[in-house]
């Protein structure tokens, strides 16, 4: 019998868990807003019965960046164009993870220090698909939408910041 391991439980290879193979609109959440965004709501989102894991990641505004103090971060997208590579991306992630539901929350705007800017959940049968499936769609984030940041200093200057290029299999940046 041919097998899929994860997590030390063996599948057979046929076996696809709720939603699997291809990203849909139904249980893959994408939402770029100027407003708050909550954790809760996007684990909610990506919540079933099937799932024995949500793993998450949350990005917040910093206070610091090389030694100079930020007062907020203000982010612009291009949302249509974002949200189409967005689901290139999750269908990526699901043809390498056993995944249930995913979400990208993203805000744009002026996002003050403390603040959440991006919000990523996964769902899954098991914790190390979860996990790894958010790394690579945060670090895919990154790299791939057209979502822009400009740090404000408070020294009165401001900076748009370009994201490091990432190897998607070792998450790192790529040195130049």
């Amino acid at each position: 019998m041919d097998t899929h391991t994860c997590c030390n439980h063996t599948y057979p290879e046929d076996y696809v868990p709720e939603h699997h193979k291809d990203a849909n609109e139904a249980y893959d959440h994408f939402l770029i807003s100027s407003e708050k965004l909550s954790l809760d709501q996007a684990c909610d989102s990506v919540r079933t019965d099937a799932a024995g894991a949500i793993s998450t990641f949350e990005g917040t505004t910093r206070n610091t960046f090389n030694g100079k103090r930020v007062i907020r971060l203000e982010y612009d997208a291009y949302q249509p164009l974002a949200k189409k590579e967005w689901y290139k991306i999750v269908q990526e992630a699901r043809s390498k993870y056993l995944i249930l539901g995913t979400v990208m929350h993203h805000r744009i705007g002026q996002v003050p220090v403390g603040h959440t800017s991006v919000i990523i959940a996964v769902s899954s049968a098991h914790r190390a698909d979860a996990i790894s499936a958010v790394h690579f769609l945060i670090d895919s984030l990154k790299v791939r939408l057209p979502i822009w940041k400009k740090e404000l200093l408070d020294d009165g200057t401001d900076t748009w910041k370009q994201n490091e290029p990432i190897d998607l299999d070792t998450h790192k940046p790529i040195q130049h």
